[in-house]
């Protein structure tokens, strides 16, 4: 109905999940009959990414994080997707645990010397994911604090969620030219976060192996962005 100024939101129909609270449901026979629904939001548009029975076979990972996604998320307007029941403010340790396992699958060879993030809640993921790779992990500040003496790499950051701008900052003691860093966060969306902790590791003359993603914003520029800018970037969950 054009005239509700409804936008449409696709994910695959799983007989396992809770049914979810929408204002319309129906099947889409020109996608694949039975494999999708249309779930008829307001002020949102939002396409999820249906992976393959194959691929999630291959990737129980993927599986398990769109299973939380789906089962949990909650979509709010202005394409904000609200995960905070697992992810981003309280946290499942088993769930954070197996993102740990697959970012050392996907990076383990790399001969990662550091992760990096930015706070705060690509902490807890980092730390999670460095017990795998035996390595420090180091957050960048983003308030000048007294715990930071000395010298500083800086940068300036846009957030996409809190729609403001504020500089990013890590002790030039804990990055060096000697260090292959893989980055790690929550989201990715416009990509601004990733940018400035490249900014930084750049700055300090660091290799940066990649980066490894919880979610992507896939029909948000920054994934694109960055991979055209050469970085490796591998998210356990695209939401298009």
């Amino acid at each position: 109905d054009e005239s509700s100024a409804a936008f449409v939101h696709f994910v695959k129909t799983r007989q396992d999940l809770p049914k979810p609270n929408v204002f319309t449901t129906f099947a889409i026979e020109k996608y694949r009959p039975s494999q999708y629904n249309i779930l008829i939001y307001p002020q949102l548009f939002l396409i999820c990414t249906a992976q393959t029975k194959r691929e999630k076979k291959e990737n129980p990972v993927m599986q398990l994080m769109e299973e939380r996604i789906l089962r949990d998320g909650v979509v709010r307007a202005g394409n904000v997707l609200k995960v905070d029941s697992f992810l981003n403010h309280q946290m499942d340790i088993d769930l954070f645990n197996e993102m740990g396992k697959e970012f050392f699958r996907l990076f383990g060879d790399e001969g990662v010397t550091k992760i990096v993030t930015i706070e705060a809640s690509g902490i807890g993921i980092a730390c999670i994911a460095a017990q795998y790779f035996r390595v420090p992990v180091v957050f960048a500040k983003k308030s000048e604090s007294k715990n930071l003496d000395g010298d500083v790499y800086t940068s300036s950051v846009a957030s996409f969620t809190h729609n403001k701008v504020y500089d990013i900052r890590i002790s030039k003691k804990y990055l060096s030219e000697n260090d292959r860093i893989l980055l790690i966060d929550d989201f990715l969306a416009k990509g601004n976060a990733l940018l400035g902790l490249l900014d930084v590791c750049q700055q300090a003359g660091a290799a940066v192996v990649g980066a490894g993603i919880a979610i992507e914003k896939g029909f948000q520029e920054g994934g694109a962005l960055l991979r055209k800018r050469g970085l490796r970037v591998e998210s356990l969950a695209i939401v298009d």
